[in-house]
């Protein structure tokens, strides 16, 4: 009898965990939790992790580190370091934290990837290859559709589309143009066939809050890449010219369609300590807690920290994990 009452509960407990990762309608801050990375939040059954800019941790639910590792000369965090130097917003799925690689420049990324490592030592296991035709210029957030087996990347620089790749395949999928644009855009999560965005949208120095938008995701057609003609862009907004005055054009790969939808906001970051820059977001598969990672005290230009605000008293800036509890 008491075999079978253990039995019942523990299949109670799977049930209720794997009907969790539910997006609701309205939350209420529950608490605030200093970290000490300033990127990234993901969330599994028993561990929340974050990432940095060149960091990874790992915390109980209980918020205790319990692993970390730091790029340095003798840790190799990063595959190739001489490549890539940052970090984004990262998400976990079935045992790998999947993290936005690349090497990032005043407002611009290069050799993009979505480098995956495991979770339980927080080494690297694989990249997967980023496709220039499908037009991202940088990854700012990754997250995984697990209904689909899709990874999305987001692109900070040129918001307008979210970018797909297939986790089976590791092949570039198809992209979506977002309606309208995020502004900066710094991480996405995907649950119950919907898109969440953190958008950097305020203004540190107005103390205007952030904001999290909300688009449906629930059809992904494939689309995938097609050979054709485009035109060579000199920076994500000019295009390159050649000396008669007239555009570049290359021939090859190119994205062979897109699919659009509309955004709606979220939620208004209101009740963040201070209005910073908003980052990485989650939501915890056992409580259905949404969780945002927001940094404060220093001014930020094109992605860059040029120092604190010394005049409100900062002498750094801090990472703090904003904790909402679904209300309904």
């Amino acid at each position: 009898m008491k075999n079978r009452w253990f039995t019942v509960c523990l299949l109670t407990l799977m049930t209720v965990g794997a009907a969790a990762q539910h997006l609701g309608t309205e939350y209420r801050l529950k608490k605030v939790v200093r970290v000490p990375g300033r990127q990234g939040i993901a969330a599994d059954s028993s561990y929340y992790y974050v990432s940095d800019t060149r960091g990874l941790y790992k915390f109980d639910k209980q918020w205790n580190l319990v692993k970390s590792r730091v790029q340095t000369a003798a840790d190799g965090l990063f595959p190739h370091p001489d490549k890539a130097n940052h970090f984004g917003d990262i998400d976990v799925f079935e045992g790998r934290i999947y993290a936005g690689n690349e090497r990032f420049e005043f407002g611009r990324g290069y050799n993009i990837a979505v480098s995956v490592y495991d979770t339980q030592t927080l080494e690297w296991i694989e990249d997967i290859p980023w496709q220039a035709a499908s037009g991202q210029v940088e990854v700012s957030g990754i997250a995984i559709d697990r209904e689909k087996r899709l990874v999305w990347m987001s692109d900070w620089v040129d918001s307008r589309y979210v970018y797909c790749y297939s986790l089976d395949t590791k092949q570039y999928y198809t992209k979506m143009q977002c309606r309208p644009t995020p502004y900066w855009c710094q991480g996405i999560y995907v649950a119950d066939g919907q898109m969440l965005f953190s958008a950097d949208d305020g203004e540190a120095n107005y103390h205007i809050a952030d904001c999290i938008y909300k688009a449906d995701v629930s059809e992904v057609p494939y689309t995938g890449l097609t050979e054709g003609v485009e035109v060579v862009k000199e920076s994500p907004f000019s295009v390159k010219l050649d000396k008669k005055g007239q555009c570049v054009t290359r021939k090859g790969p190119v994205a062979a369609g897109a699919m659009a939808r509309p955004l709606v906001l979220f939620r208004e970051m209101a009740d963040f300590r201070r209005a910073g820059e908003i980052e990485g977001l989650t939501v915890d598969p056992v409580t259905d807690e949404l969780l945002v990672l927001n940094n404060r005290g220093t001014q930020i230009v094109l992605g860059m920290s040029q120092g604190p605000f010394t005049q409100e008293g900062y002498t750094e800036e801090i990472h703090e994990v904003y904790v909402y509890e679904k209300v309904r």
